[in-house]
């Protein structure tokens, strides 16, 4: 993916505290008071423009959404997206995934979602992933008891790929689906790209991972 650069889209969120979380490692712990109520918080890894979290918020008032995305020059459509609907459920970090855990505390989260994620195809790049053991370990240590990963993919091998790390790292998957439009299932919100593969007649491959309570 070719990104814009846009010079004026860090102060511009600098500009919007609210919405794109400024040191968030000091929020670790407390995103319910950061919220102001205790609903349950989801996040979503590599948030993109944001359409996904923006419908999640709109359709989900009473749960708290949190989208980290480390390009800035993307982050930026995201934020101002979220600003004109007036979604105070829907906060941003403009960071890596790589540090996950210095954000978020044991337990923290309830849902955590994949969607559309570079599926790095070649073997040397597999620790890339975001469905590798290594990021795994990691969504498992902010995720609750019973916590699942929601995945979303237009990518076979990806998506094959990620049901097997799933299974070997011992999860257990429910409504694994080879073609999401047509599996009837309800209150799908689409991404950017999965709005543009749907009006390709292209498949979309989702599934949900639990982890096991050890």
């Amino acid at each position: 993916m070719r990104l814009r650069h846009k010079p004026w889209a860090k102060e511009e969120m600098e500009n919007h505290p609210h919405i794109v979380m400024a040191a968030p490692e000091k929020s670790k712990g407390k995103w319910n008071s950061v919220f102001g109520n205790d609903n349950p918080i989801y996040v979503e890894v590599g948030t993109g423009k944001g359409q996904f979290l923006t419908g999640m918020g709109q359709a989900h008032p009473h749960i708290n959404f949190i989208g980290i995305e480390k390009y800035d020059s993307v982050l930026i459509t995201a934020m101002e997206r979220v600003k004109e609907a007036e979604l105070p459920n829907v906060k941003f970090l403009n960071e890596d995934v790589e540090e996950l855990l210095a954000f978020f505390a044991e337990g923290e989260i309830a849902r955590l979602f994949i969607n559309f994620t570079d599926p790095w195809p070649k073997n040397r790049h597999e620790k890339r992933r975001l469905t590798y053991k290594t990021f795994l370990n990691k969504y498992e240590k902010i995720l609750n008891k019973g916590g699942e990963i929601h995945f979303k993919t237009d990518n076979q091998g990806l998506f094959e790929y990620s049901l097997h790390s799933f299974s070997k790292y011992g999860m257990i998957l429910n409504n694994v689906s080879l073609d999401l439009h047509k599996s009837g299932i309800e209150g799908n919100i689409m991404t950017e790209y999965e709005q543009k593969f749907h009006e390709k007649n292209m498949r979309i491959y989702r599934c949900e991972a639990e982890y096991r309570e050890k």
